[in-house]
């Protein structure tokens, strides 16, 4: 993949590609049927499988049905058997002379990639936007201190800006699983007819070329029996997992609702929250639960293929519905949408998480790894004196900052005293501070991919690289897809021409 300065992509996520008179029409089924049609009229004709006087009259009809077709409120017909009578219709029978070597197994197969192409762009550009979104903020927090949950229960403390970025990895790979999904449906089905080709000697590589696609399916029983009903499968583990990773980001929030003193909250007012109807003192978190809601549909719609894929015989359509995909694909869109504006919405306390920190021992493990680092004390023996200072804490309700060092002594000989290490605690009073100063431990952190400031830069500046990456990818893509059906129609107007 190219490599795109970030500025490149600050500008591509604000600046529209000048669209074509092809990207200003709806791009459904009956749009790609007709340009099936116009691509057909003007690669026979220049191939001699069409005589071009047939041809130019042929055009003219096609393009009637196609301006017919695009008047306020007319039909729309999605498939080949509905189409084509408008078209004989227009143009006289002679007009099913365009119908050599197809079918309307690989015609529908084509539009169905075309659509789920379309749709997996518009995917791609909304996951992009959170991912900025996300990386934006963690550059906003990279000091800011909050606790870490494991199993429901705080567990370390970490930067915020850290936790973030670890979302937005996850986000990242969903792009990935875009980029390669996007490459095997980007294939032109179009010459295949049923299963196993034509007689007719069909240009299939220019077809490609004139519908914006990066290739032909190779093997023409593939091309409508086997991979156009594994795409929306595909397509579903992608909305699967954009809906899982959002998911999680949601009910981590929302657990802070739970709680009397949260120190992350969504701004209230503006669809964020609303009033509970018989508790004053409540804001219940509605843009949370919309969004988690949309998640949960989102998974539910991305079963569908599957479901429907499964038992059946080669070739069969239940799976392969147009209109049920693009919805699968619009609710991981919504999805993140969702997402982007709670993000937008977040209101974080650093106070308030730093004393939520302070207020419970999220910092123990870090006594165990400074005996074992500076002092060679196994970990083990380590853990089990910090595991005997919490216990006398809580027992005591001794916060971390106020336990006494002379306790800490008496907990540390009694904790080795069947071993062969000295019953003298090694650490200083400094040295056991600094070991529970939950700012101290992020910033001290050494190992690659921790929050510490310089991995947190190097971690910021790839994401921003990563975001134009994806976003030169997008453009890219879609420039291919214009600059073809721009061509295509300037062919197709030479054609009408010459008559």
């Amino acid at each position: 993949m190219k490599l795109y300065p970030f500025s490149l992509a600050l500008a591509l996520l604000t600046t529209a590609i000048p669209a074509s008179a092809a990207d200003r029409q709806v791009r459904d089924e009956f749009f790609w049927l007709g340009e099936m049609n116009k691509a057909t009229a003007v690669i026979n004709t220049d191939e001699g499988l069409l005589d071009k006087f047939l041809a130019t009259a042929i055009a003219a009809g096609l393009a009637k049905v196609i301006d017919d077709g695009n008047r306020p409120n007319a039909k729309r017909p999605s498939t080949v058997i509905t189409f084509e009578p408008l078209l004989v219709k227009s143009a006289g029978p002679e007009a099913t002379l365009l119908h050599a070597g197809r079918s309307s197994q690989d015609m529908h197969a084509t539009y169905r990639a075309a659509i789920l192409r379309d749709d997996l762009l518009k995917l791609a550009e909304q996951l992009n936007k959170t991912s900025a979104t996300l990386g934006a903020l963690a550059g906003k927090h990279v000091g800011t201190i909050v606790p870490n949950y494991t199993n429901g229960v705080a567990a370390q403390p970490n930067s915020f800006g850290h936790y973030l970025l670890g979302h937005a990895a996850g986000l990242d790979r969903d792009a990935q699983r875009i980029r390669e999904t996007y490459a095997r449906i980007d294939r032109s089905a179009m010459g295949t007819t049923v299963l196993n080709g034509t007689s007719w000697p069909l240009n299939r590589e220019r077809m490609a070329d004139y519908l914006g696609f990066a290739a032909t399916v190779d093997n023409a029983y593939d091309a409508g029996q086997i991979t156009s009903t594994e795409q929306p499968v595909e397509v579903g583990a992608i909305v699967t997992s954009v809906a899982l990773h959002t998911g999680q980001f949601i009910e981590d929030i929302m657990t802070q609702y739970a709680q009397p003193r949260p120190w992350i909250l969504l701004q209230e007012g503006g669809g964020n929250t609303y009033v509970s109807s018989a508790m004053p003192q409540k804001r219940n978190p509605g843009l949370l639960n919309a969004t988690r809601q949309d998640a949960s549909t989102a998974l539910t719609l991305a079963m569908g293929p599957i479901i429907q894929a499964h038992n059946i015989t080669p070739g069969m359509s239940d799976a392969k519905d147009v209109d049920t995909n693009s919805a699968m694909v619009a609710s991981a869109v919504k999805v993140l949408a969702g997402w982007n504006k709670v993000l937008s919405s977040l209101v974080i306390d650093p106070d308030r998480a730093l004393e939520e920190l302070n207020s419970d021992w999220t910092a123990s493990q870090e006594l165990a790894d400074v005996l074992m680092r500076k002092y060679k004390l196994p970990f083990r023996v380590g853990h089990h004196f910090a595991s005997e200072v919490v216990d006398f804490a809580k027992a005591k309700n001794i916060k971390p900052l106020d336990f006494p060092y002379a306790e800490a002594r008496h907990i540390y000989a009694d904790a080795v005293k069947e071993t062969q290490f000295a019953p003298e605690l090694p650490m200083s009073e400094q040295e056991f501070r600094a070991a529970l100063d939950p700012v101290a431990i992020v910033k001290n952190r050494a190992s690659a991919g921790g929050p510490q400031a310089s991995e947190m830069k190097r971690m910021l500046d790839q994401a921003k690289v990563t975001i134009a990456d994806q976003e030169g990818w997008i453009m890219e893509r879609r420039t291919k897809i214009s600059t073809s059906l721009a061509k295509l129609d300037a062919d197709f107007e030479a054609l009408k021409a010459a008559r």
